[in-house]
């Protein structure tokens, strides 16, 4: 009897004791059982290695091997415009500069050159072309003589007797030296220049010239030529020549007397080309230079046959040279040198002198001569025939 009463009791526990089991194996286990050295992983939701560090969100792990960034390294806005590799360097130093409001301005409100009026000063005739037959038999030569200072800005003032026959250019100016070398080098030049043409005249002039790029079009010189009188003879009569550079204007002087200004502002345009400001591309340093060579150029300085010379060279005097350093802080200008060409030499720690082709002539360094307190520069023939410089 009690043999029956303990059998149903134990087969009922052992039943809900197996249904128990069944249970547990079809659902995902709360406090499952795992074996530490082959874990299971379950494909749909892998485990993480415990062994892997836990990340800060607020604080990345850094690649070590990453390199270290200067945190005042400024971030670049990405729409910023890249820039052409053959944009000429500016001058680091050079300063900020606002446009005059004095500068004058034509009728469409666009910034003009000042020009002083010399209407009143008495104009010379042409010089008389000179006709010979034996051109030919002859060599011709010229002079230049180039400061190795290299200036950004000044005051450069020169005291010279000036030559002029049909077709010679007698001059100072500044130049960049490698403007010659075209294609990605860009051009900067201020001109003094005598004409051959007219002993009574003299021409003022800048020069430049975007570098070339590359697939595109040359381009070409931008020049500002201006013609203005002396009122006599410069080759009978010396004059103090000035050329002021400065970042807001360039000016140029006779006798102290300032007869003409550019302005930072003013743009003259390449022909078929771009818009320029000559004063502001006026960025890199030029060396100062005086020449008096003939052009081939015969409607700019008249015809040169040869025989202007017959009766010997003629000759540019230049007494004496100063250069004075621009001052920024006062926007004045202070004395760096002057030579005064005492002896028989040229200083050769501050000057050389040309030896190439000048169109008409060559360039000689026998030429330039220093003598009787001047620097003489001479245009000069020599017969073929009795040439030994060539």
């Amino acid at each position: 009897m009690k043999s029956k009463i303990l059998l149903p009791i134990i087969t009922a526990a052992l039943s809900m004791s197996m249904f128990a089991a069944c249970s547990d194996d079809s659902s995902s286990p709360s406090n499952p059982t795992v074996n530490p050295d082959n874990p299971v992983v379950d494909p749909s939701n892998p485990e993480i290695d415990p062994n892997t560090p836990v990340v800060d969100p607020n604080n990345p792990v850094v690649d070590p091997n990453a390199p270290v960034v200067d945190p005042n390294t400024p971030v670049v806005d990405p729409n910023t415009p890249v820039v052409d590799p053959n944009t000429p360097v500016v001058n680091p130093n050079t300063p900020t500069v606002e446009l005059d409001p004095d500068a004058p301005k034509d009728a469409n409100g666009k910034i003009t050159s000042k020009i002083f009026d010399d209407s009143g000063l008495a104009k010379l005739p042409n010089n008389d072309t000179v006709h010979v037959d034996n051109k030919s038999d002859y060599n011709y030569y010229g002079a230049e003589l180039s400061g190795k200072d290299q200036f950004t800005y000044g005051r450069f003032e020169a005291r010279m007797k000036m030559a002029s026959i049909s077709g010679s250019v007698s001059s100072m100016f500044l130049y960049y030296d490698n403007s010659y070398m075209l294609e990605d080098e860009p051009w900067n030049e201020i001109d003094i220049e005598v004409l051959g043409r007219n002993p009574g005249q003299w021409q003022s002039n800048i020069i430049t010239r975007y570098p070339n790029e590359e697939g595109q079009k040359a381009h070409k010189n931008i020049t500002s030529e201006y013609i203005h009188q002396f009122g006599d003879n410069s080759t009978e009569n010396f004059h103090l020549f000035g050329m002021i550079w400065t970042p807001e204007y360039i000016a140029w002087e006779i006798d102290s007397v300032e007869i003409r200004r550019d302005y930072y502002g003013q743009t003259r345009t390449e022909k078929n080309g771009p818009e320029q400001d000559q004063v502001a591309f006026m960025t890199m340093e030029q060396s100062l230079r005086f020449n008096l060579w003939s052009s081939a150029s015969t409607g700019w300085v008249g015809k040169f046959t040869g025989g202007e010379l017959a009766d010997g060279p003629v000759e540019q005097l230049i007494d004496y040279v100063r250069v004075y350093d621009y001052d920024p802080a006062t926007k004045g200008f202070v004395l760096n040198w002057q030579d005064d060409f005492d002896g028989d030499a040229l200083d050769k720690a501050r000057w050389k002198t040309g030896n190439w082709k000048m169109e008409n002539v060559m360039l000689s360094p026998n030429n330039v001569v220093v003598a009787d307190g001047y620097c003489k520069l001479l245009l000069s023939r020599v017969l073929k025939t009795e040439d030994t410089a060539k």
